[in-house]
């Protein structure tokens, strides 16, 4: 590469690194020794994920981290605040597999097949059950078609093959089980095993373990952390208790966010909630009637004919 004046540059820069008016870019380069990313040289990004600086090696980054510590901090709770405050697609339990229609937050109007742990509305069962009966065929699972189990004890065992398999699903119903016979060391167990493995119910689960000291030490930091995990992936439960510890501290403005997020997933209770935000003047008339629109929007979305009739029928004992 050549400078201005013609000559050799042996700075070992590439145009690529160098702005357009001259000037390094500092993402291309060590924040604490300098050195650019040419050739040979990859700089790896702050062990802290703040997407700030960049570092040749683990002393660079030791070396910097007294100057760069509070300015990372701040950036990565910004970020997080980021990810947090996102409005999800869909709530947590997403579309039901067969449908494709939203999945109510109503745990009547949905069932979990032990068979093969989806989640599915009733809608869809009550149909596959109508035209199995209707033809005189064995009732099975309408995803997976797998034999109904017929005994809770066929149940357990299917769910019991699924774990074996490591579904998340699986795990977390089993933790769930042994949480409330009080074998609170095997729940956090399947608990935390299902987590890792994406499970956002499991998720909130941990953070109620972690808030109640349940089986672990009492720790509000963990328990927000799983809390807030399963808000992210649209769990509004977790979103609405996140925005009652919010409320609690005086923060009314993020308590507001929380609510907002999950009145639009549907949620009833923060919609309640998001009546005493407008009455306290923290929201205003705009935005409590945008949220009540998308509240409203997101309840007619789980709705069916087939899901109606599901809900007829169980009045009659279905």
């Amino acid at each position: 590469m050549t400078n201005e004046d013609g000559k050799e540059d042996d700075s070992g820069l590439s145009a690529d690194t160098i702005g357009k008016a001259g000037e390094i870019d500092m993402s291309s380069c060590c924040a604490s020794c300098g050195i650019a990313e040419v050739d040979d040289i990859k700089l790896m990004t702050c062990d802290a994920n703040c997407k700030l600086v960049r570092y040749c090696s683990d002393t660079c980054q030791r070396d910097h981290r007294p100057f760069h510590e509070a300015m990372c901090k701040k950036r990565v709770a910004e970020l997080r605040d980021e990810l947090l405050f996102a409005q999800p697609e869909s709530n947590h339990l997403g579309d039901c597999p067969i449908c494709c229609l939203p999945l109510s937050l109503d745990g009547s109007k949905i069932m979990m097949k032990s068979c093969c742990s989806k989640v599915i509305c009733k809608g869809c069962s009550y149909a596959n059950m109508i035209r199995e009966l209707s033809i005189s065929l064995k009732l099975t699972c309408p995803f997976c078609r797998h034999p109904s189990p017929a005994t809770k004890a066929e149940s357990d065992a299917n769910i019991m093959k699924r774990v074996e398999a490591n579904d998340p699903v699986a795990l977390r119903k089993v933790g769930i089980r042994q949480c409330d016979e009080g074998d609170y060391g095997s729940a956090f167990e399947y608990l935390t095993k299902a987590a890792k493995m994406g499970d956002v119910e499991a998720h909130f689960n941990l953070a109620a373990m972690y808030w109640k000291g349940a089986g672990v030490q009492k720790d509000g930091k963990k328990g927000n952390y799983h809390a807030e995990e399963a808000a992210i992936a649209g769990h509004p439960e977790a979103r609405f208790s996140l925005a009652a510890i919010e409320w609690k501290n005086g923060n009314r403005e993020r308590a507001v966010k929380h609510l907002v997020i999950a009145a639009n997933l549907g949620d009833d209770n923060s919609v309640d909630k998001l009546n005493h935000g407008y009455l306290e003047g923290v929201l205003s008339k705009e935005d409590y009637a945008a949220a009540l629109r998308e509240h409203q929007a997101a309840i007619l979305a789980t709705k069916s004919p087939q899901r109606d009739a599901a809900e007829r029928a169980r009045g009659g004992g279905y």
